[in-house]
């Protein structure tokens, strides 16, 4: 897993990152997590496009804090269908340059004001169905597995 850590001026090192900003007295920490899958894809582009694709991603988590409806309104809500136990998805795609999109999640948690952004995959736009068809089958296993740890714990 990748990890960054910025404050004001966002950069891309390696592993996670949070974004602390301070909001009066209210703190936001953002932090972005990816999976191996995208540090393999994101390894695989070359200098121009990795460029590209971690400051647009720095840009729209630099923009959650205060302005999350911009963030969202740039991004395209991936709906999975009939997750188990009214689980509804987190998935979106983000357009990062003509030709490559990122599939990333994002959660937001109240309780500990932060939010979290997975970053999963990079992709070639026409790839979208195949990169979508992973990314569900995978969840779909985590949540059986997770299921079965339930039934287990009762």
């Amino acid at each position: 897993m990748i990890t960054f850590a910025i404050s004001v001026s966002i950069l891309f090192n390696s592993n996670n990152y949070t974004l602390v900003k301070n909001k009066g007295f209210l703190i936001v920490d953002i932090l972005i997590e990816s999976t191996k899958s995208f540090e393999e894809d994101i390894t695989k582009l070359d200098e121009t496009d990795r460029v590209a694709v971690i400051q647009k991603i720095n840009h729209y988590a630099s923009l959650f804090p205060d302005h999350k409806a911009v963030v969202y309104h740039q991004l395209h809500h991936l709906r999975l269908p009939s997750l188990p136990n009214g689980y509804e998805s987190s998935l979106y795609i983000l357009r990062t340059s003509p030709k490559l999109r990122v599939i990333l999640a994002i959660d937001e948690d109240p309780i500990f004001e932060q939010i979290i952004l997975t970053l999963f995959r990079v992709f070639k736009h026409g790839d979208l169905e195949k990169v979508y068809k992973s990314i569900a089958e995978s969840m779909y296993q985590e949540f059986r597995h997770q299921d079965r740890e339930l039934v287990k714990m009762s």
